[in-house]
């Protein structure tokens, strides 16, 4: 099969499920400008699978931003320096059950069956450029180059959204809902211990999220901080691009050897997550926490692989200054001195530190407003993440909050103590993109109600249109 073929497959398959049917929802006018019954701010992978699934809903005045230039949304191809995927392949994710639009059929259709047996994790790029097709087949309506800036709560159960960008037609554009698909860093922001921001000046150092100059590495020698996946990522990565020395440190004394996803995936624990009690997901979300991503094997052995790798277990980093010669690292093994540090120690969640939330995050409640954890397993980094409800929507401290925070929805990594697995990896999407689709239609539905309603009950078209004598019936 070629791909073109491929592609009036997905056609014929949706026409089946009478894909692209009216909108049950009646256009709402305004006269600042048209409102959109949806605005979905990210294009990733999350993003276009939430817009297919209000399509399939019968939702389409919708519209999808997202702030990188078409073919770049996401990680893969600025941050994410993995070689292949983690997830293993078969797990399917944002076809949301159409056989055609699987990473599978994609890949068979341009390398055949036997290619797909042959392969062992999805390449990286090759998934990017997947994403890529998902979105060009679907027709799916993303605007590239669109900043949200700021959510602004707007009267009558509207929401204005501030953007920039060179894609941006006007400074901002109303909608009735905004789901937040912005991925692992959209909850928060990404964490750079303060040590290094106060000691050392920015050019010798940089977060695995911020673009990086592997090619003036060149030959230089390299520190990594962290013990996960993407640590060992980043070291494979500048070894590859020709650093002379990548030293990752980790603080613990042994390396992350499990990894929870791969049990959640076939114990029903993603997607039937929703429904443990607080107390359980607590529980378990401090469990997950214990356990640090580790690096796939494959990962590991290519880094390790490289005469230039070198790894130091039970070395936190207890101390940085800047010299002459570069950034000196102190450990409890003693002083090294590297030209560049890479630091892969992740994010914090909050929705303090959203700058497009700032109007209303105080309103936004966390799990330590609704939840009190026992000691034992008690953490401030769960409890700064935002309460959720099962569909993804945030809920409010206080009265006041809760007409302004009515309509906004986060699928981003903040959503991994109220729902789980979600939005946070690809195993949790094919589960979670539904229930937050179905959350956003059903609020939309009800804040229709009345007229709904009223045309129900006023609908009198008559369907049967017999002229059997009544008479001669009864007799």
């Amino acid at each position: 099969m070629s791909l073109e073929a491929l592609n009036e497959r997905v056609k014929t398959d949706l026409s089946y499920l009478a894909f692209g049917g009216p909108d049950w929802l009646q256009p709402v006018s305004r006269p600042e400008g048209h409102v959109y019954d949806v605005a979905i701010v990210g294009g990733g992978q999350c993003g276009l699978s939430i817009a297919f699934g209000l399509m399939r809903e019968r939702i389409s005045n919708i519209i999808v931003i997202d702030e990188n230039p078409e073919g770049t949304e996401g990680p893969w191809e600025t941050y994410a320096r993995m070689v292949t995927l983690r997830t293993p392949k078969h797990l399917t994710s944002v076809d949301l059950g159409i056989p055609s639009l699987t990473f599978r059929s994609w890949w068979e259709a341009q390398y055949g069956p036997e290619a797909w047996e042959a392969l062992g994790k999805i390449p990286r790029g090759e998934w990017m450029n997947y994403l890529r097709w998902y979105r060009r087949v679907l027709g799916l309506p993303v605007v590239n180059e669109v900043k949200l800036e700021l959510i602004e709560p707007a009267a009558r159960g509207l929401h204005r959204l501030h953007i920039s960008g060179a894609g941006a037609a006007s400074e901002s554009l109303l909608a009735r809902k905004v789901v937040l698909a912005t991925g692992i860093q959209g909850g928060g922001e990404w964490h750079v211990p303060e040590m290094i921001k106060r000691k050392l000046p920015s050019s010798l150092y940089a977060h695995t999220s911020e673009a990086i100059d592997f090619a003036a590495l060149q030959g230089k020698r390299v520190a990594v901080l962290g013990g996960g996946a993407s640590a060992f990522d980043n070291a494979n990565y500048a070894l590859s691009a020709g650093v002379a020395e990548a030293h990752v440190f980790v603080r613990r004394k042994e390396l992350p050897r499990i990894n929870p996803i791969r049990q959640m995936e076939g114990s029903g624990l993603i997607e039937r997550y929703a429904a443990l009690s607080d107390a359980d997901k607590y529980e378990v979300m401090a469990h997950f926490f214990k356990h640090n991503q580790p690096p796939t094997n494959d990962t590991f052995e290519r880094a390790a692989s490289w005469p230039g790798f070198r790894l130091h277990l039970g070395a936190p980093w207890l101390d940085v200054e800047a010299a002459e010669e570069g950034a000196v690292v102190t450990t409890p093994q003693g002083k090294h001195v590297f030209d560049y540090l890479i630091v892969s120690t992740g994010l914090l969640t909050d929705p303090a530190l959203r700058p497009e939330l700032k109007l209303v995050e105080k309103h936004i409640a966390r799990w330590g407003d609704r939840y009190k954890a026992p000691d034992r397993v008690a953490n401030k980094l769960l409890d700064a993440h935002p309460y959720l409800t099962p569909g993804f929507a945030f809920t409010s401290r206080d009265e006041e909050g809760e007409k302004l925070l009515h309509g906004i929805f986060t699928f981003s990594y903040s959503a991994l103590v109220s729902c789980g697995v979600s939005a946070s990896a690809l195993s949790g999407i094919r589960f979670a993109v539904p229930k937050v689709v179905s959350a956003v239609a059903d609020q939309l539905f009800l804040d229709d109600r009345e007229r709904i309603l009223s045309r129900f009950y006023a609908y009198d078209e008559k369907e049967f249109v017999g002229e059997w004598p009544i008479a001669e019936a009864a007799k």
